[in-house]
């Protein structure tokens, strides 16, 4: 696939999964992937509401990953889910495509960061990816990593509207690798038509802080990626840590 067309598909499959089932209360498409500083220069000192420089001079820096990958760093954090899902009477499509984004968990974070992941290996092989660092002041790290397994047990499908996309949503979630105090491997697949793109989300939770690594447009069962660069994530916080 031309790395072009690719590139158009992973922007439409990730305004798909932030926004594609919210209801008419969300807020609009966050433009944070617009509004990014190169991880190699100094981490700004301000950004929007729920920006934290703190926590994003903890993410991972091209010089933590292989060689040909660059980090941008959001100075601007998307609207977060919150508590604010309607527990199990809702619609799986109402509920389940905001909740599986890494930006969109359940529970409330005290600090955010986040960073758009991308990784030119050839002319038709084009890695994108994100991270993104919630840290809680209790144990909503873990609530998180457990309704996100009750919610893809209990919607395992979701199909948005053709305002939204139209199509289908499939979720698998299974253990991840050994990494943190526990990991979950969630998969998703988004049919239109004919036209399949694939996204893979790797969340580890280490003490009170969840340490998540998304790709999209990915090619299926190749995840290889997502691991390695999930390893150099957490290397990176427990690095940085006080």
């Amino acid at each position: 696939m031309p790395r072009m067309v690719l590139r158009r598909l992973v922007a439409v499959v990730a305004v798909s999964v932030v926004t594609g089932c919210a209801s008419s209360t969300a807020q609009p498409v966050d433009r944070s992937a617009d509004e990014t500083t190169p991880a190699t220069a100094t981490v700004p000192a301000t950004g929007g509401s729920g920006y934290s420089a703190a926590l994003s001079a903890r993410l991972v820096t091209p010089e933590s990953l292989p060689p040909g990958f660059t980090v941008d760093i959001a100075t601007v954090m998307a609207r977060d889910a919150g508590d604010d899902h309607s527990g199990g009477d809702s619609s799986c499509t109402q509920e389940m495509i905001p909740l599986l984004s890494a930006r969109r968990l359940t529970g409330t974070p005290s600090a955010i960061a986040a960073a758009t992941l991308s990784y030119d290996a050839g002319p038709d092989d084009f890695w994108v990816g994100t991270e993104v660092l919630r840290t809680y002041a209790d144990d909503g790290a873990r609530r998180a990593m457990a309704d996100l397994r009750a919610f893809i047990d209990r919607c395992p499908t979701a199909s948005p509207s053709a305002q939204l996309g139209g199509g289908s949503h499939r979720y698998a979630a299974a253990p991840g690798p050994r990494l943190g105090d526990e990991s979950v491997h969630v998969s998703c697949t988004a049919t239109t038509g004919a036209d399949a793109l694939n996204c893979d989300v790797l969340l580890v939770r280490i003490g009170t802080t969840l340490v998540v690594i998304q790709e999209e447009g990915n090619k299926p069962g190749n995840d290889g990626l997502l691991t390695q660069v999930a390893e150099a994530a957490l290397h990176r916080y427990q690095k940085t840590g006080s």
